[in-house]
């Protein structure tokens, strides 16, 4: 019989190494004939990335530690290695040089040059070049401008294929070697306002000679390419609003092959991400907003494959119909799967963690929130989820609001045990893809335009507020929480409405000048990002102090825990440190953890722990009910 104990105070089995488990979900999963190759983040070996292949039997780690295969390139990285017959290539983190070793990982030997500075030359996106005897890819420079280079794997001279931008990416061959394509875009656009498909003749060289742009533009972007036949490529483009599927010929045409108000492309926060495979005779494996489909252009369809793991993240497949990805569910993690669509027999590649018990495990509920300004606004909304507790009669769960980051992405409804760990504790939770989140066309998206640290904070108090109205949430116990863009959004909240009683901020962004004038505390390739979101400089410069949260600490509506990794590139522990020394003495009451050797997102299980109990023992304070966690001290 269950017991009956305040909401946040009910026990579970779900700790925090539990939530540490986030850091190992396995990444660029790829097939390489009958095998199936993959890295997977290793939190109780530092965080480090870890390249694992499955045989057909078994699994085995191609590479032990110390090697880190991780690119570090735009600080968000990117496809960081590439299968070539028996051998391996890779981008090892520490010093950002290419390695090739076989696939046992035995005695891994540089094939890029010493760069004169440390990490000094970094490269991504590895792809097969003519004839398997180099490899193409992205060379980023620390003095931030970016090459298509290619590696002979006998580790002579790079050769520098072709510099048309100040952004490029996804180098490919043609199959018949005579000619490249590549995608290309200019400050102050990021890739998914507008990028270029090209396309260039390959000379006697090696190098790439004068290009013309196929496909995209200033508002069109293309976010993925693939050659279909000498003549003809494959794109992921939104002329119409909507990431579709088209055929581009060398001849200038240009076919939808299934046209729609579908989104089937993303952002391209990585290079090498892939949301299309060919699957051959005129059918495609295509992600729909993380759903696995199949796109038939002789129909012009695109189905929904069902799965027992119905999320999907970067697939690939082959002509034999077998389709391969990392994949999770609401109740399931994220794991390496194979999937025969013949059959539909699905292989689980790895070993994901079992829970200790699915009971414990929230089943997300989709919910189509209605804003004031007219739009709808996507969420999904998590209850407390715990067979040994419920809530006192009266009483009402506290409520988390989780904005996530980008902004320019989306919350996708998997298992995650970060909202797990406070779910089996009694609290409701909603994630919301508010104004600016990808999934829903390019018009949403642009909703997003100026308005950030409006229209975010704007649609995240809406949700909240309707959940009140329902009667599932406690209008005095609400905090928002967020990291990244997340933790601006959150900072923005707590700072201008009042509907959030608390914010969790996590590598935040908190002061918008000295990160988008000049750069002087971002990094090259989001340095004019807030120029769409905020407005241009030096015209809006008004504007960029009114948005900042740290201009407004005499706002606060409630108490602040900050997270922050010492080693963060993107958003710089200088902002949080300025932020945390603007609050001491104001008697609002906050806490500041800093976490050494962490970037942009924390990798390492004892910091990933830290983290959760901190805020769970934060909410227990600020809420007033007592917790399981070790106290963080609060200071005024």
């Amino acid at each position: 019989m269950a017991k009956i104990a305040p909401y946040g105070t009910w026990v579970s089995p779900l700790g925090a190494a539990d939530v540490a488990r986030a850091g190992s979900a396995p990444s660029w999963v790829r097939r390489h004939g009958d095998e199936v190759f993959w890295t997977e983040g290793q939190p109780l070996e530092g965080g480090r990335s870890a390249l694992f292949r499955h045989d057909g039997e078994r699994v085995r780690r191609v590479l032990a530690a110390p090697w880190n295969v991780r690119s570090r390139v735009h600080e968000y990285g990117g496809l960081p290695y590439l299968v070539l017959g028996d051998r391996v290539v890779f981008v090892n983190w520490d010093d950002q040089r290419v390695y090739l070793t076989d696939r046992d990982g035995v005695d891994p030997a540089p094939i890029s040059a010493e760069p004169s500075t440390p990490q000094g030359w970094r490269y991504v996106d590895l792809v097969a070049g003519p004839g398997d005897a180099e490899v193409w890819c992205v060379r980023e420079d620390a003095s931030d401008y970016r090459e298509l280079v290619a590696l002979p794997l006998d580790g002579g001279p790079a050769r520098v294929l072709g510099r048309t931008h100040h952004f490029m990416t996804a180098p490919q061959p043609s199959p018949d070697g005579r000619h490249a394509a590549w995608i290309g875009w200019e400050h102050p656009n990021m890739p998914w306002d507008g990028t270029e498909l090209c396309v260039a003749a390959v000379g006697a060289d090696g190098t790439f000679g004068p290009h013309r742009v196929v496909a995209g533009g200033p508002r069109e972007s293309v976010c993925q390419v693939q050659w279909e036949a000498p003549d003809s490529l494959l794109a992921m483009t939104d002329p119409q609003g909507w990431w579709n599927l088209h055929r581009i010929g060398l001849d200038g045409s240009v076919v939808a092959l299934a046209p729609g108000e579908h989104e089937l492309g993303g952002a391209l926060w990585q290079l090498g991400y892939q949301w299309f495979a060919q699957l051959g005779r005129g059918r495609f494996a295509v992600l729909r907003r993380n759903r696995l489909t199949v796109l038939d252009e002789r129909s012009g369809t695109v189905t929904e494959v069902e799965t027992d793991l119905p999320v999907w993240s970067n697939l690939d497949a082959g002509t034999d119909g077998v389709v391969v990805a990392s994949a999770a569910g609401p109740r399931s993690d994220w794991t390496p799967v194979r999937l025969d669509l013949s059959t539909g027999e699905l292989a689980v590649l790895g070993t994901p963690g079992d829970p200790p018990s699915v009971a414990y495990l929230p089943e997300p509920r989709t919910v189509l929130f209605d804003a004031p300004e007219g739009h709808r606004i996507p969420a999904h909304v998590y209850a407390p989820t715990n067979p040994d507790f419920v809530g006192p009669d009266g009483e009402l769960p506290p409520l988390l609001v989780c904005a996530h980051g980008g902004p320019t992405s989306h919350d996708v409804p998997a298992l995650s045990y970060d909202i797990a760990y406070f779910t089996s504790r009694g609290f409701a939770v909603v994630t919301v893809d508010y104004a600016g989140s990808t999934g829903h066309g390019r018009a949403f998206r642009e909703l997003l335009k100026e308005q950030w640290g409006v229209a975010d904070v704007r649609d995240c108090a809406t949700v909240a507020t309707a959940l009140v109205k329902e009667g599932l949430a406690d209008p005095g116990r609400i905090a928002i929480r967020g990291g990244s863009a997340g933790g601006w959004t959150a900072a923005a909240a707590i700072t201008s409405v009042d509907t959030f009683q608390c914010a969790v901020l996590r590598y935040p962004l908190l002061d918008l000048t000295p990160w988008a004038d000049g750069g002087v505390e971002s990094h090259d390739f989001e340095s004019r990002y807030v120029e769409g979101l905020v407005g241009s400089l030096p015209e809006h410069r008004e504007r960029y102090l009114e948005r900042s949260p740290i201009n407004h600490i005499d706002t606060l509506s409630g108490p602040v825990l900050l997270l922050q990794g010492l080693e963060d590139q993107v958003c710089p522990p200088a902002q949080a440190n300025r932020f945390v020394a603007a609050l001491d003495g104001t008697g609002v009451p906050h806490a500041y953890l800093t976490f050494a050797g962490e970037q942009h997102g924390f990798r390492a299980a004892s910091t990933i722990a830290t983290a959760a109990e901190a805020e769970l023992s934060f909410y227990g304070q600020v809420f007033g009910f007592a917790t399981d966690a070790p106290e963080v001290e609060l200071h005024r």
